[in-house]
């Protein structure tokens, strides 16, 4: 069974001024869902790019089934269970909808599913399209399509619901559900409201400089 474990995490900016994520600790389970919560500057992103990997936290450490994503060796395996969807699209307007699934298809060595994950998306009639002729909610249904034909067991996803209409955000939802049903984690931050079965709360404390002047602290409406 696949264990991602966050022990006390913090990250300190390259300017020494914030620490983002104060103690953060936390255990996600096969078929679990986290929702990061927070308000805008509170760390979801920085803390979903810890999580995969990209950032180091300054102190504490990110365990995936006992062992420290850090070790050498455990990264390489840790990062093939790792579906990682953000706002940055990596979306090549050069080749068609289809073969932007197929491409990381093919890096997985796993074919057969980009048809069936576009035609999930509601994109299997913009297979042969190039992405340049496809709406924001469009391309972000693509996205969505290589999480599912890619099919790791964790999901990280950053502000997933973004640009997408009523109808795009349903399936969101139902493809979250379906991960869970097969022992699949969810770890998701977002600020838009998408329905989430029986989703663990972790919410990230406001940002605060180490340094902060009267002034800043009378413009910050989080600060009672």
């Amino acid at each position: 069974m696949d264990c991602a474990e966050a022990l006390m995490l913090c990250r300190t900016t390259s300017d020494s001024e914030n620490c983002v994520l104060l103690s953060q600790s936390f255990q996600c389970f096969a078929s679990l869902c986290y929702h990061i919560q927070g308000a805008n500057g509170s760390g979801k992103t920085t803390f979903l790019r810890m999580l995969a990997g990209f950032y180091r936290p300054s102190t504490g450490e990110i365990l995936w089934n006992g062992h420290n994503i850090q070790e050498s060796g455990i990264f390489h395996q840790y990062k093939l269970q790792l579906n990682w969807l953000s706002l940055k699209e990596a979306i090549d307007d050069k080749f068609t909808v289809l073969n932007n699934v197929q491409w990381f298809e093919l890096l997985e060595s796993k074919e057969g599913k980009a048809m069936l994950a576009l035609e999930l998306m509601g994109l299997g009639r913009l297979a042969n399209e190039k992405p340049r002729m496809l709406s924001m909610g469009q391309r972000k249904r693509l996205q969505l399509a290589r999480l599912l034909a890619i099919d790791r067991p964790i999901w990280l996803l950053d502000e997933p619901s973004v640009a997408l209409d009523d109808d795009g955000v349903k399936l969101l939802e139902y493809i979250i559900a379906e991960h869970r049903k097969y022992g699949g984690i969810v770890i998701v931050a977002t600020h838009l409201p998408i329905e989430i079965e029986d989703p663990m709360i972790l919410r990230l404390p406001p940002r605060f400089p180490r340094r902060m002047t009267h002034v800043d602290m009378l413009d910050r409406a989080d600060i009672s």
